[in-house]
């Protein structure tokens, strides 16, 4: 059974900033009681204070998901303050931006450590918390990148196709053992969070959104419609379906596409300076915001993802149309 949000207990990993925050008070505004995670204890206390305003009770766990001591204790702590968990969402996230042959084998290590392994460390510790109270749901924010890839951002690619694989194969065993526990995937497509801010640059600038970028309130839309109503997988943004799309009929010439003219390149590099600040080893420091700085050319919603992806039956009676719009570009980018 799943409760009305009104009765959920919910843990939310990256609840600093981004998504994760903007997930946080989207789960307030509904009376949900919360277990706010991150590095950044001054940005989780602001969340925290700000949930209290809209009526709900938040606690505060600084955890590196990485560590499985700290990811085990923020499930303790939930259980311990609030009783039960019923929603566990993995959202905490780094990147860098640069090509294999830069980036040092600490780097690679420490982003399939906090975006894969965190993932399956928070999984498991819910699963774990979730069985004695006859199921829940966990929410893992997975990328668009996770169905398709791009330069520059490879070994992020690898871990958001990780945490593919690794969904996919718990809702089996879930289902298998008959635990009561959902598992969805959220995808999404460029959002406008401070992730580019915090991302580790070798570009010579700081990295910018692959177009087009939308809010983070449709990505915590999908996140809470996904904990009152599970789902099996939600992409956020019709750019993202349709570039998956692309990449399903033909990768070759997806590829093609991304390459030529060096698009994808340039659509990941800004004009603004690299101010060597990022969150990739150490927490953000200081308060934390929902919004990054691209919000003069992002969208503040995505009518594909409310009327597709938020509607199952819907969304399976267009993917015909879609995979016919994917065909119509990639044969296009081809001539």
């Amino acid at each position: 059974m799943v409760r009305s949000i009104e009765d959920q207990v919910v843990v939310i990993t990256g609840a600093s900033s981004g998504i994760g925050r903007e997930t946080a008070l989207m789960f307030a505004d509904e009376g949900a009681s919360l277990v706010l995670a991150a590095r950044n204890a001054e940005a989780l206390n602001e969340v925290a204070r700000e949930a209290g305003t809209r009526g709900a009770q938040a606690h505060v766990v600084v955890t590196d998901t990485a560590q499985w001591d700290q990811v085990k204790n923020l499930a303790n702590e939930a259980v311990a303050h609030f009783g039960r968990i019923d929603t566990w969402v993995n959202d905490a996230s780094v990147a860098e931006y640069a090509s294999v042959e830069q980036m040092t084998p600490e780097e690679i290590k420490r982003i399939i450590e906090i975006n894969l392994i965190g993932y399956i460390y928070g999984s498991k510790a819910a699963i774990s918390a979730m069985k004695p109270n006859g199921g829940g749901t966990i929410i893992n924010v997975a990328s668009v990148l996770a169905e398709l890839s791009v330069p520059l951002l490879s070994v992020y690619s690898a871990a958001k196709h990780g945490v593919k694989g690794f969904d996919d194969s718990l809702r089996m065993e879930m289902k298998h053992e008959d635990t009561g526990i959902n598992v969805t995937t959220i995808y999404p497509s460029s959002i406008n969070t401070p992730f580019f801010e915090n991302a580790r640059s070798k570009l010579g600038t700081m990295p910018k959104p692959i177009p087009p970028v939308y809010e983070p309130e449709t990505v915590a839309r999908a996140i809470v419609g996904a904990a009152a109503n599970p789902k099996r997988d939600i992409m956020v943004g019709g750019a993202g379906m349709m570039f998956s799309l692309m990449r399903k009929i033909s990768p070759a010439l997806t590829d093609f596409y991304m390459l030529q003219n060096s698009r994808m390149y340039k659509q990941q590099k800004s004009n603004l300076p690299d101010d060597h600040q990022d969150n990739l080893e150490h927490g953000s420091q200081g308060g934390g915001r929902v919004h990054g700085l691209w919000g003069d050319r992002s969208m503040p919603s995505s009518l594909y993802t409310q009327v597709f992806e938020m509607n199952p039956n819907v969304k399976r009676a267009s993917l015909a149309m879609m995979a016919g719009m994917a065909l119509a570009l990639v044969r296009k980018a081809a001539r």
